[in-house]
């Protein structure tokens, strides 16, 4: 069978470390920015650690399509160590084909820590450097689509190879959600890849970063985006919900309700950028896609980490089925 979708990313394992209450605070500075403070030069308690394994923004979007029931495949590097193991069991155990995951002999596999304090995190984060390789894909193996998300700042020219075989398999569509080298390398650097990009997805913050238009208009974002090359592009905005245009439409979605208040939010953006993907992977509308996406982004963050909350097809299905009246994508 061939493969729906091969996501293309680094993958990690997260350490979450539960922070007690008492034992940090946030503080803002004059710029408005909000810092996680702990006392310095001394032990501090904390509540509980939880390792998360087979994670990160393209790993994360594997979980998604294989849980949704679409024959998902992961491009990605691991070093030679129990760690590493630990991810590809953990990626068989939700369904993804680990047959093009690289074991690199003499590195380490990719490991994180996640300060988790109150129901946000801070993530302390490190790139092994993997010798980047594009693999030789086989006819049954090219997906119908490419799911591209964060790698490290040493895999431009991997980048490369991968935009020459895309622009020889020009069937495939590809789906981009920018990491921070990617951003970090800028648009000009991967204009190539963001020329060759069927949906580009973005929270607003990075829509400025990438493609430089105001942050406060929405319009204007677009229209610095698709002048990339982008089809599609899927802005999200936090709590004010999610922005789409495909050029002839542009489109406002609401968050789905909260469930109940949110655990951990690690992943969110993650499930709504996937999800958005696999609905229109399976066939359905922008529309469609915009209903189906706040779903997996509200229940993920129900919680710890940011695999855990992601649904199937079916619990998506009986979720979209008790949404509210207004849970509906209008025209902007």
């Amino acid at each position: 069978m061939q493969f729906d979708v091969l996501s293309v990313g680094d993958v990690v394992t997260d350490a979450f470390i539960r922070l007690a209450k008492e034992q940090a605070q946030i503080v803002k500075d004059n710029r408005g920015g909000s810092w996680l403070a702990m006392p310095f030069a001394t032990k501090i308690p904390f509540e509980s650690v939880e390792v998360v394994r087979a994670v990160g923004n393209a790993a994360n979007a594997a979980t998604a399509f294989g849980r949704l029931g679409l024959k998902t495949g992961f491009i990605t590097n691991v070093g030679n160590d129990p760690e590493g193991r630990e991810i590809i069991n953990t990626l068989h155990k939700n369904k993804v084909d680990s047959r093009f995951v690289r074991i690199n002999p003499g590195k380490k596999s990719n490991y994180h820590y996640v300060l988790w304090y109150q129901e946000e995190r801070t993530i302390l984060i490190k790139h092994e450097e993997y010798d980047y390789d594009w693999p030789r894909l086989r006819i049954k193996d090219v997906p119908r689509w490419v799911y591209l998300s964060s790698v490290s700042q040493n895999a431009l020219e991997y980048q490369d190879e991968m935009t020459d075989w895309l622009e020889d398999n020009k069937e495939v569509q590809l789906a981009f959600q920018p990491g921070t080298f990617q951003m970090k390398a800028g648009a000009h650097r991967l204009r190539r890849l963001y020329k060759r990009t069927k949906v580009l997805l973005l929270n607003r913050e990075e829509a400025v970063t990438v493609g430089g238009g105001k942050h406060e208009d929405i319009n204007d974002l677009f229209d610095k985006l698709h002048a990339l090359g982008p089809e599609v592009v899927v802005i999200t905005d936090g709590p004010r919900g999610a922005y789409a245009s495909d050029g002839l439409q542009r489109l406002s979605m609401p968050p789905y309700p909260d469930l109940k208040p949110p655990f951990e939010r690690t992943g969110a953006g993650d499930a709504f950028s996937s999800t958005f993907v696999a609905a229109l992977a399976k066939g359905l509308s922008i529309k469609d896609a915009l209903r189906w996406a706040p779903i997996n982004s509200m229940n993920v963050v129900q919680k710890v980490g940011a695999s855990a909350g992601l649904l199937s097809e079916a619990e998506l299905l009986r979720l979209l089925h008790r949404a509210p009246a207004n849970y509906q994508p209008k025209a902007l």
